[in-house]
């Protein structure tokens, strides 16, 4: 019998009960909703709502449920509809009326709401670490690679010669912000709905500041309404986790196309690539791929929760039971991804040949020889036109500014002089950008060092 049938002449269609439940799903909540009982539990007995022998029994109850369903004794039944009224029937069951008094001053929608709130501080703490360690691998390479010269790009063109350990910080910087705004919105949804009731608090005197305190909360939820009604916490993770998607699969798409033979400044370890079923010569970035791929996948949990929330009227709405599925797949999505990634990435050998022969293609010192001229005193638009023709020349008679003479370079502009050689020289191109945030490795030195302690202030 359903805990609410009190009110129905009927018992539900079996097509209905099937429906409805979401057991399958949010029985992952059991701890949580173990954790937020005790604490109500506790608070209804403070308040003398509850006499301290029922309190006692719901407790030792409650660790007796936990236990059993952590050692696998206890099942769910799909009969009880979810999480919460499984082990408020469980509890009943074992320790009698008292179980029945846990749900005195609460209802499943507030019930709900904490129930979440718990699950997703640790799991923003989950995916956090995630990010945390792949910051650690991706500056641990930087730190080995501040001299490996390679080209840049804009519109995948090569554009200037940079390092491999600047190119990749880049990303680890990325990593931090979406580490950053995983503790912002771990700040946001840490207070506590517990005690909004259903939507309008309660007649019993009770006291919501105990519970939050007692389940690690930074307050209550000020307004009841809101407390039950809004899954914004929920979207913003999903959101927080669609741009971590979004920068793994930049990065991702990156490691893909240098582990091609077309460019081969990195090579994957065996240990995280794949073969072909026909062709035996194939080494594959499944990894890398498959993560691009399930970004998607995120996007796809975050549009699903603005659709549910997008037009519910207040209070709670059964729509939002549609949100935890969501969810939990997006946390799923988001910690499996990058804790196959970062290992993959650790294991990859960087080609630093194949860089630096990258690097001598494509004219990436052009700007640096429009500098020089620059700097010998021509303005800057007539020196970038003067190295355009340089290029075109270049071109036209297959060579590069390091084979050009000192004659051709005269004829382009009598304020070349031997010392057009140093200018152009690609790494020292790259070491004389010393600008902050920059490529040299002085720069790319202080911008690890900074990255690190504002990783550990997380």
């Amino acid at each position: 019998m359903k805990l609410w049938s009190g009110r129905f002449s009927k018992d539900v269609d079996s097509r209905v009960n099937d429906f409805n439940s979401s057991i399958s799903f949010d029985k992952r909540l059991y701890r949580q909703d173990i954790e937020g009982s005790m604490a109500h539990a506790e608070m209804l007995c403070k308040c003398g709502i509850i006499s301290s022998e029922d309190n006692r029994a719901i407790q030792n109850g409650l660790k007796g449920i936990l236990e059993d369903v952590e050692t696998g004794k206890l099942d769910f039944s799909a009969d009880a509809e979810d999480i919460h009224m499984n082990i408020e029937t469980v509890l009943t069951e074992r320790i009698g009326d008292a179980g029945k008094r846990l749900h005195t001053a609460r209802s499943r929608n507030d019930q709900v709401a904490v129930d979440i709130r718990l699950y997703m501080r640790n799991e923003i703490d989950a995916v956090s670490g995630e990010l945390n360690a792949l910051i650690k691998t991706v500056t641990d390479i930087a730190e080995k690679t501040t001299d490996y010269v390679m080209p840049s790009y804009t519109h995948l063109q090569r554009a200037q010669p940079v390092s491999f350990a600047h190119y990749i910080m880049a990303y680890a910087q990325m990593f931090l912000r979406d580490r950053l705004r995983l503790a912002d919105c771990r700040k946001r949804l840490n207070f506590c709905p517990l005690g909004a009731g259903a939507l309008a608090t309660t007649t019993y005197p009770i006291d919501r500041n105990m519970t939050a305190e007692l389940l690690g909360f930074d307050g209550i939820c000020e307004n009841s309404i809101d407390a039950v009604s809004d899954r914004d916490f929920l979207i913003e993770f999903c959101s927080d986790c669609a741009m971590t998607m979004m920068h793994l699969s930049r990065f991702c798409e990156e490691i893909i196309l240098w582990c091609s033979s077309e460019f081969g400044f990195i090579t994957l370890d065996d240990a995280f690539s794949t073969g072909s079923s026909i062709m035996p010569q194939k080494k594959n970035p499944d990894v890398a791929e498959l993560c691009r791929g399930k970004t998607g996948r995120v996007y796809g949990s975050l549009t699903a929760l603005l659709t549910v929330m997008k037009s519910l009227p207040l209070a709670y709405n059964k729509d939002m039971q549609e949100d935890k599925e969501a969810v939990f797949d997006c946390a799923d999505t988001v910690k499996m991804c990058l804790h196959v990634f970062t290992p993959m990435l650790a294991t990859a050998t960087v080609n630093r040949d194949k860089l630096r022969a990258a690097a001598s293609k494509g004219f990436i010192n052009a700007t640096d020889c429009a500098d020089y001229l620059a700097k010998k005193g021509l303005p800057f638009r007539d020196a970038y036109k003067t190295v355009g023709k340089a290029v075109m020349y270049c071109e036209k008679t297959g060579k590069d500014f390091e084979s050009l003479t000192m004659d051709e370079y005269k004829e382009l502009s009598p304020l070349f002089e031997n010392d057009i050689y140093e200018a152009i020289n690609l790494e020292n191109c790259m070491l004389n950008r010393k600008a902050a945030g920059g490529p040299s490795p002085e720069s790319v030195k202080i911008q690890i060092e900074n990255l690190k302690k504002a990783n550990e202030t997380i």
